[in-house]
């Protein structure tokens, strides 16, 4: 079971300033299951954008925590709130939480993108 939307921000930004970044809530959305919006400020002018991972990121089944990908990287505030415009449009009920880090930390779960190494992944042990 997922924890609400709500509970996981409280805990990401905990999360943010447990590591030294500074993190706030910029925009609340729906408690219980809103989707939630990361901007890093990279404090050299330049922002990443991360929102959730889309279901084709899972193999099988849902994982426990919410997975985000990385929409914008290295990008202007601009477009940034340009895309949170258009999120707006199709779904008020959003979160938007931005996070302050000169490393552009993000702290949150990535799903790892197959790689080379992934590609035979399946044939291994097998004998032809």
């Amino acid at each position: 079971m997922r924890v609400t939307s709500e509970f996981w921000v409280a805990a990401y930004t905990r999360r943010c300033f447990s590591e030294g970044a500074f993190a706030g809530i910029r925009r609340k959305g729906a408690l219980e299951a809103g989707a939630i919006f990361i901007i890093v400020d990279r404090l050299d002018t330049t922002y990443d954008f991360y929102g959730p991972a889309p279901q084709s990121f899972f193999e099988e089944e849902k994982p426990l925590d919410r997975e985000f990908e990385c929409l914008m990287e290295k990008t202007s505030r601009e477009e940034i709130e340009a895309k949170l415009t258009r999120e707006e449009r199709m779904d008020p009920d959003f979160w938007v939480v931005e996070v302050e880090d000169k490393e552009a930390r993000s702290f949150l779960s990535l799903p790892k993108e197959p790689g080379p190494e992934d590609l035979f992944s399946g044939f291994k042990g097998r004998k032809f």
